[in-house]
């Protein structure tokens, strides 16, 4: 029994069959959006119109050993990793307008190559290394508690929406220009300056058990660090499909912002987690971290 407190999702597929019927089988969909796909990835996105999405999010699972509630990803050579990656990039690829941005997840270990084959069929312009905050120590090595998303573009031109996704940090040395503050707000919380953001983030809470977007999904992505992907490099109304979504945050979050979305996912118990937290997302839009369009620093109570 849980307590009252905890809010992780994880009810089973029996439990969640109106919420999986909501879903649309990879093989009865017809490229339309705001939809959750249940079934074969690349069944689904060759369904999808070409050049029509503005924003690619990919969550794929790390090259790493991990069973997903039944469904075992085993770990593989690193050239067998980079031909997977080259296979559902190559299907991706049509779907994407020539202004579109691509923003892929990685563990340590496969940026080492991932990166070089992202390059090769994108314009790669950073790497985001973000602080997962918590990870399992170790007696012979550093802990573990850092990942990455790289990001790239299709063409030269793209959107990236700078004023969306400015931090909030407070102010430790307030300098005042003819008694007027420079540069940073004076508020009855205390004095913050918004900040331009770096390509390393130390504001990302990973969910946990008390934390309304909490799944029992063993790699889900905080709600926020999705929300400075989609609010960067999209506007309201566009496009943003995600082929491996997991227990649907990428769609939860576009749902909030106002963006189009279209979740892939071919486990059913996924895609009713995802369909649950899309009707809660109908019900309130808050984001943890993000308020009045800012996002705040970890800690600060938002």
């Amino acid at each position: 029994m849980k307590s009252e407190r905890n809010k992780t999702i994880d009810f089973s597929l029996e439990e969640g069959k109106e919420f999986l019927e909501k879903c649309i089988r990879a093989e009865d969909y017809g490229g339309e959006t705001d939809v959750t796909v249940f079934g074969d990835a690349f069944e689904a996105i060759g369904k999808i119109a070409d050049k029509s999405v503005d924003l690619l999010i990919v969550d794929p699972p790390y090259n790493l050993d991990k069973n997903f509630h039944g469904e075992t990803f085993r770990r593989m050579g690193a050239d067998a990793y980079a031909a997977y990656t080259e296979k559902w990039i190559e299907a991706v690829t049509p779907k994407l307008k020539d202004t579109a941005s691509v923003y892929v997840c990685s563990d340590w270990r496969s940026s080492v190559s991932l990166g070089a084959v992202i390059d090769a069929h994108f314009k790669l312009r950073n790497r985001i290394t973000w602080q997962r905050e918590k990870g399992r120590g170790a007696k012979n090595n550093w802990k573990n508690s850092m990942e990455d998303i790289f990001f790239a573009t299709v063409g030269e031109k793209y959107t990236f929406n700078l004023e969306a996704v400015k931090q909030r940090r407070k102010v430790v040395a307030p300098y005042r220009e003819d008694g007027k503050p420079k540069d940073w707000e004076e508020t009855e919380e205390g004095n913050f300056r918004n900040t331009c953001p770096s390509n390393f983030w130390e504001d990302i809470s990973v969910p946990y058990w008390s934390m309304p977007e909490n799944t029992a999904h063993p790699t889900q992505k905080p709600e926020k660090l999705l929300a400075k992907l989609i609010l960067a490099s999209s506007n309201e109304k566009d496009v943003v499909l995600d082929p491996f979504s997991g227990s649907g945050t990428t769609g939860v979050v576009a749902k909030k912002l106002g963006r189009k979305y279209i979740d892939i996912e071919h486990n059913p118990l996924y895609c009713a987690w995802a369909e649950y937290r899309l009707s809660l997302a109908q019900k309130g839009g808050k984001i943890q971290g993000y308020e009045n369009g800012v996002f705040w620093a970890r800690g600060s109570g938002k």
